[in-house]
């Protein structure tokens, strides 16, 4: 997919993807902070690929970036790809995310893919991967979720 078809605050950005109902895709401030774009994402099947940007900003004394942050890449990836596949009067809430840390993480694009592995009616498992531009795996994470009325 190429760059005008990428998440961000524009309608016509956003109109290459959709939620249910074809509404519009959004990236709230926390995913802009992170620089998430949508490389794919199937609703359907419950898959999403994502490239974050890791600013300089986001390193640590090590000159790597903060576990946190990656946390936060991943609680994004496996986030979106359950919540925007739900319909309008539902969104999900994370109730746990096991993060396993696995490579250091340098400044630059990292990689996200997430999918959902469990669901039922009360919430979802969702399974994320953080790799480096090499193909690398930096970490991965299975977030638990649960499904709350908006509003």
């Amino acid at each position: 997919m190429n760059e005008d078809a990428t998440i961000g605050n524009s309608a016509s950005r956003n109109a290459a993807l959709a939620g249910p109902g074809g509404r519009p895709l959004v990236n709230p401030p926390a995913a802009q902070l992170l620089g998430r774009r949508v490389i794919s994402y199937d609703p359907e099947a419950g898959r999403g690929a994502y490239v974050y940007v890791a600013r300089p900003e986001f390193c640590n004394r090590h000159g790597t970036v903060q576990g946190g942050v990656l946390a936060a890449m991943l609680d994004s990836a496996t986030g979106f790809t359950l919540i925007e596949s739900l319909p309008d009067g539902l969104t999900a809430v994370t109730r746990d995310l096991n993060t396993r840390f696995l490579k250091p993480a340098s400044p630059g694009e990292i990689f996200a893919e997430a999918r959902v592995t469990q669901r039922d009616e009360r919430g979802a498992q969702v399974e994320g991967e953080l790799r480096s531009p090499e193909g690398v795996t930096l970490a991965t994470a299975v977030a638990v979720m649960r499904f709350v009325r908006r509003g």
